[in-house]
């Protein structure tokens, strides 16, 4: 019965920390929610283009910062260095990793807009390069996420956490593929399943997978080294 009790207890307190650092990721993100939601939404074509300029311009001020400490919080939890509650450790986080993360969100952000409106020109052209431009998106998704899982893990200058992000991406097929299936997987859920998915534990999940994943490929390559 204790047993019983204790993983229960186990169970309902991960739950709440998915929960909590979820519904603060999207507090923290209410202006590109707001937007975002807008363009999903949107009918004209001129709507589409002003909702989504707007959340563009927003991204990097709002959404990176805001993913940032997010990652950083679950790195918390998996490396098992928990201290402070967890609205305090997420503010400290977005607090600290502000500026770094704003400048990586420019880039990426850049990048995104550039993929996008080219596959958006060329898709009804050219069935072989929007093949191409797609698989170029799924790998700026990996990288993107592991930029986020590598801010959180080092303190590094920004140009050298930019040239790490990119050669574990492309140096480890394996992670990779972790990040890709595991982030799709629950974004399909989220879409296609009950919309508390979405509101409690997408962005964290996704962020706990990704990390978990980084995280195992930290230690293998620290073992060689020993």
């Amino acid at each position: 019965m204790n047993n019983f009790m204790g993983g229960l207890y186990t169970v309902s307190e991960w739950v709440m920390r998915f929960a909590v650092i979820n519904v603060l990721w999207l507090l923290f993100n209410l202006p590109v929610v707001f937007f975002t939601g807008n363009l999903l939404l949107a009918e004209g074509q001129a709507e589409r283009i002003l909702y989504a300029t707007i959340t563009v311009v927003l991204a990097p001020f709002v959404l990176f910062p805001a993913t940032a400490a997010m990652f950083a919080s679950v790195r918390d939890w998996i490396i098992e260095n928990e201290g402070t509650s967890l609205f305090l450790s997420y503010v400290n986080y977005y607090k600290q990793n502000y500026r770094k993360s704003l400048l990586g969100g420019f880039l990426f952000t850049g990048l995104w807009v550039i993929l996008i409106v080219d596959f958006l020109f060329i898709k009804d052209t050219s069935m072989i390069l929007a093949f191409v431009f797609i698989i170029f998106g799924l790998i700026l998704y990996v990288l993107t996420i592991n930029f986020f899982s590598m801010n959180a893990h080092y303190d590094m200058k920004l140009r050298v956490l930019l040239k790490n992000t990119f050669l574990i991406t492309l140096g480890s097929p394996v992670l990779l593929l972790a990040v890709l299936l595991s982030g799709f997987v629950l974004l399909y859920a989220s879409i296609k399943g009950p919309l508390f998915l979405l509101l409690f534990f997408s962005g964290s999940l996704i962020a706990f997978l990704a990390f978990s994943a980084f995280y195992r490929f930290y230690l293998k390559v620290t073992a060689r080294k020993i």
